[in-house]
């Protein structure tokens, strides 16, 4: 889930606009466990790995 659909309990604002030092410390915890190794790709980049992965699959178990 992404900080920028949360509402506040404190302030009852969005907690992207961190409005409160609630949201503000949300925002931040949030931004650093967002960091991952697939969170930068587009679905469309996804799909073609996808495609490439059942490719290289599919090409291996004709070889064997």
């Amino acid at each position: 889930m992404t900080y920028d659909r949360l509402v506040c309990a404190n302030c009852a604002a969005p907690v992207s606009e961190g409005r409160c030092p609630v949201c503000r410390a949300s925002r931040e915890r949030l931004q650093h466990q967002a960091g991952g190794i697939f969170t930068q790709l587009t679905p469309g980049a996804l799909v073609i790995l996808l495609v490439a992965l059942v490719a290289v699959a599919v090409l291996l178990h004709q070889a064997a």
